[in-house]
């Protein structure tokens, strides 16, 4: 019985753990870092060692306010530490510093975009809101080998928020949509990388179903090690299917954590889920509560970015560019400015032009290269300049294909490449022109009738022969002209 058909629905929340980008630990002056010796990046507070005491970090403090600001948040005006007690081989201190009844940010929401009903179609926006977002500190890993498991605590101590949805998802793909929207969120704001990879940001997700219609929740099973957005998105509908199955026998569902392989696309208990009372939260007597007043607070608000839905709308309505061309630039925060800049530079009634030049061959030259936007020799004057040449009927389109490509190996201007191979458009004689316009024109007289009713884009079959008789190099802006001069008197 598949859910859509079923009287259930399904009830998700999502607990996402982002490390903070902080060029130390949230409670001691440690460095942070990816890929060291292990335990090289510890110190006595770290690893809990007698007499050692956290000091705040209050970069990180910045970092998690500007996220609950981003996310429209209420920021606490006044929030406290406490001690998560928990006894594994990762933790070295046997507790976590966190936040367990007043953390720094509250309310707020994630807006997503889901599938469309086609592709390059926009799909339904909705918001998910949020309960809460919490700063604490990261534990150690545990690197399993074949007969032993050892830990390295380099981890241990960078800062980490962990951001809590309301139960308020229903299906696999909203699930996915928020997650994209929040790491672009994260990364826009520069509080985190979000490299899953590296452990930057990992995902619980809480799922449970429930008779349509009920409102209270069922039983809830957390999924643990989805190791990738694409994973979250399987393991949520998995657990859905299995939970049916389980009802369908007449079975109960059993509260509990299961871990999930997105390789195999099968999931195991782990154990049964702890409550907060197994925790034995209490405030941590080292550290004392944190005031966050307006000052504070607005000059982070004022660090805040455009975020990229409203960027997209915006795109939308200042440059009248299309979803095809808003839903690649957007979401990349360098490539959104990289169209700006050089939009601007190629002025009015051109952003179009220039969001086509991005997405489809600056893009495509990056990929076949392996480079960042960074990286590339074609920077935004140089794309902008190529557009006027084009505009202006000084290179022809296919010609322009070819003087990108030598742009982007070489570096150079638009017109010395249009110079050094010969692909600038001739000039033509006003007289011939005329007279291959006159040719086209009697050639086509269905064209001809098409146009004269009224339907303007017939004039484009005219082109064609006119072009061709140029041998590809007529200025087009010229051609239009001339035609529509013939047709109105013909």
């Amino acid at each position: 019985m598949s859910l859509s058909s079923s009287s259930y629905e399904a009830v998700i929340g999502l607990e996402v753990h982002v490390q903070i980008k902080a060029r130390s630990k949230v409670f001691t002056r440690v460095a942070t870092g990816y890929g060291h010796e292990p335990n090289t990046l510890t110190d006595p507070t770290v690893l809990a060692l007698p007499g050692a005491l956290p000091v705040m970090n209050k970069a990180a403090l910045d970092a998690i306010i500007k996220a609950g600001l981003l996310l429209g948040c209420r920021i606490a005006p006044v929030c406290k530490w406490d001690r998560k007690n928990y006894f594994y081989p990762d933790s070295p201190k046997n507790y976590q510093i966190s936040q367990y009844d007043q953390p720094i940010c509250l309310g707020g929401e994630v807006e997503i975009e889901l599938p469309g009903s086609a592709r390059n179609v926009m799909g339904e926006h909705k918001r998910i809101p949020l309960t809460r977002i919490h700063l604490e500190e990261d534990v150690g890993k545990l690197n399993h080998g074949a007969s032993d498991s050892l830990v390295d605590y380099n981890r241990a101590g960078t800062p980490l928020m962990e951001i809590v949805s309301d139960p308020a998802m229903h299906t696999a793909d909203e699930a996915f949509a928020y997650l994209t929207s929040l790491r672009a969120t994260m990364v826009y704001g520069g509080i985190s990388d979000c490299d899953m990879e590296k452990g930057q940001l990992r995902c619980d997700a809480n799922i449970s179903i429930r008779p349509v219609g009920q409102t209270k929740l069922g039983t809830k099973v957390e999924l643990k090690n989805l190791n990738s957005i694409s994973f979250v998105r399987d393991g949520i509908a998995h657990e859905i299917k299995r939970q049916l199955a389980v009802l369908e026998r007449g079975g109960t569902i059993v509260q509990e954590t299961r871990d999930y392989d997105g390789m195999t696309g099968t999931s195991q208990s782990l154990r049964t889920k702890e409550e907060a009372h197994d925790y034995r939260y209490f405030p941590d007597p080292d550290l004392m509560p944190v005031v966050v007043d307006e000052p504070w607070k607005t000059r982070l608000q004022a660090e805040c970015p455009e975020l990229p839905f409203a960027k997209q709308r915006r795109f939308f309505e200042q440059y009248q560019l299309p979803y095809t061309l808003t839903s690649v630039l957007v979401w990349d925060r360098a490539l959104a400015d990289y169209f700006e800049a050089a939009a601007t530079a190629a002025g009015a009634g051109k952003a179009q032009a220039v969001g086509n030049w991005i997405v489809n061959d600056l893009l495509r030259e990056l990929g076949a290269a392996k480079l960042e936007l960074g990286q590339s020799k074609v920077g935004p004057a140089q794309l902008a300049a190529l557009v006027k040449l084009v505009d202006a009927g000084t290179i022809l389109n296919q010609a322009a294909k070819e003087v990108f490509v030598e742009m982007f190996a070489t570096g150079d201007s638009p017109e010395a490449i249009a110079d050094r191979k010969g692909l600038k458009a001739a000039p033509t004689d006003s007289n011939e022109l005329e007279q291959w316009c006159r040719d086209s024109i009697a050639a086509n007289p269905k064209a001809l009738a098409e146009f004269k009713s009224g339907k303007d884009s017939a004039i484009n079959a005219f082109k064609g022969p006119i072009m061709k008789a140029a041998k590809g190099k007529a200025n087009p802006k010229a051609v239009d002209e001339t035609l529509r001069k013939l047709l109105a008197t013909n």
